[in-house]
């Protein structure tokens, strides 16, 4: 299998107690799959199949009539479609991350 690379991106209305708890919980989500670059996005380097999970995940978390949850596929080729400027080094993605 190829791993496709994904930007996830949400904006989650916390006007109220239950939109903090989503947040935290989609924030969770997407980190147990990919790096936070940036406050409310995160690059995913992920199998089909995870992509799926993850989809899934996400959209029994969001509220549809006060949250927004973007995915954009970058693909397989993805290197050569980001360019990066400014603070915060780019994260090797295909690098083995240690906890």
């Amino acid at each position: 299998m190829v791993a496709l690379m994904v930007l996830v991106t949400y904006d989650v209305s916390t006007e109220d107690p239950s939109g903090a708890r989503r947040l935290r919980l989609i924030a969770r989500a997407c980190e147990n799959v990919g790096q936070r670059v940036q406050k409310s996005v995160f690059e995913c380097l992920v199998e089909p199949q995870q992509l799926v999970i993850l989809k899934n995940r996400l959209c029994s978390i969001i509220d549809d009539e006060k949250d927004s949850l973007r995915i954009y596929y970058l693909g397989k080729n993805w290197a050569r479609r980001v360019d990066h400027f400014g603070k915060n080094l780019p994260f090797a993605q295909e690098s083995p991350i240690i906890l």
